[in-house]
């Protein structure tokens, strides 16, 4: 019997991407509650900002038509701190005026205090030393905000500076997207938990902590189901209890075809799954379907991904494939990660046929360096690491092509 041709990474991620629908449920949070969550409608702002003309300098607000000969000496008439307004400012006079005060009307110019000297034995007079344009260092009202108008848009994630926005905008809760439910748990006899002895053949479960981790960067509300037995029926069960009360399903290990992997029965009993083989390195199996999340039809389903065991596929696969996945389940948009074409300072001449994502660093020469040990089981690859090589199928790479830079930083939010 001929094996259907493998996928390609970006045939996976669009058959992927095609099944998930966002998350309806929306909820009101108060801004620190918000960080990390998706923004459910647009945000608009409540206030101009700033709410007037303002300096961004120190010095002397004036009227550009006093001030068009260098070496003209003015009166000063008023004194204008941050958090005051001043006075309409009249002919041949000029304000002293600090960073973020409100510009007085008739002045159409603010002058830096280094362009300016006060004359000696004077208190009430400065010298104007550089003329000024108009406009100049006066940031507009509503420059940055404006009253009614969007300051944030739906399905932003909302990081710090987001929050600063809508602080400013005059906001004290925001609309979120409820956070996706995701559960976790891993298959594998020869797991154990850090601080667990270690049984002959066995080894730590490192998957754990890496993809849960990955989960909480995301925002996700994650569920960790722990370590199931290699048996049919606890891997059933374990399905059963994470389809209740879940979107998603991920598990590391055991989709392979051998008698000890039953991911794909356990799967195939309780709802439905794809076994796909994918064409990268490292991460070659992976398993896509959905759980049922009761008997009753209209309960409904959660739905499942299946990752590689081996540490390094089970992390890189969680970027490409899971990482978008949540996005669009989130309401966010699941384009292409941010890369960089960086010069690689090594060689790879053992190409493979396969799509491959290479562990390299970024080095004080400003090129990329390859993590000696490229194997999927080498999991310091990735911490040693700062991103990851996009290697075209059949390709090698020798030192000073230009190559595709991903950087973890940019797979990782």
């Amino acid at each position: 019997m001929t094996k259907p041709p493998m996928l390609t990474a970006q045939q996976a991620l669009d058959h992927l991407l095609s099944h998930a629908k966002p998350v309806n449920e929306t909820e009101s949070v108060a801004m620190q509650a918000s960080l990390g969550r998706v923004l459910a409608e647009n945000v608009n702002s409540l206030v101009d900002v700033p709410p007037l003309d303002n300096t961004s300098m120190d010095g002397y607000a004036v009227r550009t038509a006093d001030a068009q000969h260098s070496g003209n000496l003015l009166k000063i008439a008023q004194r204008i701190p941050a958090g005051s307004v001043g006075t309409t400012l009249e002919p041949g006079t000029v304000a002293r005026i600090f960073t973020g005060a409100p510009v007085p009307p008739g002045a159409d110019a603010v002058v830096m205090q280094e362009d300016c000297s006060i004359p000696e034995g004077l208190t009430d007079q400065v010298q104007i030393n550089a003329a000024p344009a108009v406009g100049q260092w006066i940031r507009r009202r509503g420059e940055d905000l404006m009253t009614g108008k969007v300051a944030l848009t739906a399905g932003t994630f909302l990081r710090p500076q987001e929050l600063g926005v809508a602080a400013s905008a005059g906001l004290t809760h925001l609309a979120v997207k409820r956070r996706v439910k995701v559960a976790a748990f891993f298959t594998g006899d020869e797991l154990a938990l850090p601080g667990e002895p270690l049984k002959p053949g066995g080894i730590y479960n490192s998957n754990r902590d890496t993809l849960l981790a990955c989960l909480k960067s995301l925002g996700c509300d994650a569920t960790d189901l722990g370590i199931v037995p290699d048996r049919l029926d606890a891997t059933k069960a374990a399905l059963r209890k994470a389809s209740k009360d879940h979107d998603l399903i991920i598990t590391s290990g055991g989709v392979s075809v051998g008698e000890e992997d039953h991911i794909k029965p356990a799967v195939s009993a309780e709802g439905r799954l794809d076994l796909w083989q994918i064409a990268i390195k490292p991460g070659k199996p992976l398993a896509f379907g959905a759980v049922r999340k009761s008997d009753d039809p209209k309960a409904g389903e959660a739905w499942f991904i299946g990752l590689p065991g081996n540490p390094v596929s089970s992390f890189v696969t969680f970027l490409l494939f899971v990482r978008p996945f949540i996005l669009k389940l989130q309401g966010r948009e699941a384009k292409q990660p941010q890369f960089y074409m960086m010069r690689a300072d090594f060689d790879w001449l053992k190409a493979d046929r396969r799509n491959e994502f290479l562990r390299v660093k970024l080095n004080s020469n400003g090129g990329l360096d390859l993590f000696p040990n490229q194997s999927s089981g080498v999991l310091t690859s990735a911490s040693w690491g700062d991103g990851l090589v996009d290697c075209p199928p059949s390709q090698p790479i020798k030192a000073g092509d230009l190559v595709k830079y991903i950087p973890f930083d940019a797979l990782l939010q």
